[in-house]
């Protein structure tokens, strides 16, 4: 098979939560130890930090990549889902697998992902870790996809674990609730491994107590630490926080030679190092364009935030979510002040445009419904003037048509 057929037929055949829910799941880590053992146990061959998190786990991913890879390390970087093409999820020193170790091990492992019935994430995180023990990397970044406990990337023994900002997402798989979503979270607390908690969230912090107690585990909260005096190359005010999560994570990890001028020279090129995408990315200056692929609450709230910190005329919004997306929770954070594009991403779960469009109007959010992310991306820029603002998000699904 040719990579664009390979890629077909891994999105065809396999389940997958970005297209089909929650439905893809089985809250099991049975399937991706057996995967394991088939490959010969990669994960066991190379040092991993993992990461945790409702919001920030992206960002703090790649700006721990960032660092290491400023100190000379060989850094293999695991992240999801990807915005324009799949190979964005493995990348080693910011480098994107090839296209070729795609081909030859979903090839190579087909009767065996038929023969098991794999879903797509355990596919993909066993191909993770396979390549970068084929690689022979110093170390391992490796994002949560979804949760903690239950997430195929939790069969990794790291070095140290840091989990981000907990918010209430994906309430139907992980819990309708903060503390229920801060225990799948911990999940990823091991046994006499350091947890640094980026934010010290006084209502589910003695869950992570609890947890790193059972465990033997040295539990760090981040925000508690002496103040960091870094920059970083991605914009956002909400990017402080990750830095401080990042900076003491790396305090708690042994054997890796890390000073300030990498953490300096690190955070300051994220983006040139790990080619990260859809972080308050600006797309264009008159007017100003910006995206970015806050689609919770919590995140969403911090985004808005800034929004407002910027000067313009007038506001434009191109929103679009997934429909399993808790519209009651995020809808009120708009401003009833900005002319609204509705629109929907491509793919399988996206919400219907009018369906926002009608739950956006009972809130005072005006606006009219485009059939694309595309045609409402064209229409907000025929609409503003220069001195306008226009902002592109609610899911990653919409920036990634956009980037």
């Amino acid at each position: 098979m040719t990579y664009k057929e390979t890629l077909e037929w891994m999105f065809a055949q396999l389940p997958m939560y970005q297209k089909l829910g929650k439905d893809a799941l089985n809250h099991k880590l049975d399937k991706i130890l057996l995967f394991s053992e088939h490959l010969g146990n990669p994960e066991k061959k190379f040092k991993s930090i993992h990461v945790a998190g409702t919001n920030g786990k992206g960002s703090s991913s790649h700006m721990l990549a960032s660092i290491l890879q400023e100190t000379g390390y060989k850094v293999g970087l695991y992240t999801s889902p990807h915005l324009k093409d799949f190979r964005e999820r493995i990348r080693i020193n910011g480098k994107t697998v090839g296209k070729k170790f795609v081909v030859d091990f979903i090839s190579k492992n087909e009767s065996f992902f038929e023969d098991n019935k794999l879903s797509f994430f355990e596919m993909t995180v066993g191909m993770a870790f396979d390549y970068f023990a084929k690689k022979n990397v110093d170390i391992a970044i490796i994002e949560v996809g979804l949760g903690g406990r239950f997430d195929s990337t939790n069969i990794i023994a790291p070095e140290v674990s840091l989990i981000t900002n907990i918010g209430l997402d994906h309430t139907d798989i992980l819990g309708d609730t903060l503390s229920k979503i801060a225990y799948e979270k911990a999940g990823i607390i091991k046994e006499n491994v350091p947890i640094v908690v980026s934010e010290h969230q006084i209502e589910i912090s003695k869950v992570f107590k609890d947890v790193a107690k059972s465990k033997n585990s040295k539990l760090i909260f981040a925000s508690e630490t002496e103040q960091v005096e870094f920059e970083t190359s991605l914009l956002g005010n909400y990017q402080l926080k990750n830095i401080k999560g990042v900076v003491a994570t790396l305090k708690e990890l042994d054997g890796f030679d890390v000073r300030k001028k990498h953490i300096k020279t690190g955070l300051k090129k994220v983006v040139k190092n790990t080619g990260l995408l859809g972080r308050w990315q600006i797309l264009e200056k008159q007017p100003k364009i910006v995206c970015d692929t806050a689609h919770n609450r919590e995140g969403l709230t911090l985004v808005l935030e800034q929004i407002e910190q910027q000067k313009f005329d007038k506001l434009h919004i191109v929103l679009g979510f997934v429909k399993d997306k808790n519209l009651e929770a995020v809808l009120p954070l708009f401003p009833k002040s900005a002319v609204y594009y509705f629109c929907e991403p491509n793919i399988q779960r996206r919400l219907d445009a009018d369906l926002l469009k009608d739950e956006a109007i009972k809130l005072g959010l005006k606006g009219k419904v485009y059939n694309s992310v595309k045609k409402a991306k064209k229409a907000a820029e025929k609409n503003a003037s220069k001195s306008d603002f226009i902002f592109i998000g609610g899911s990653n699904f919409v920036v990634a048509e956009v980037v």
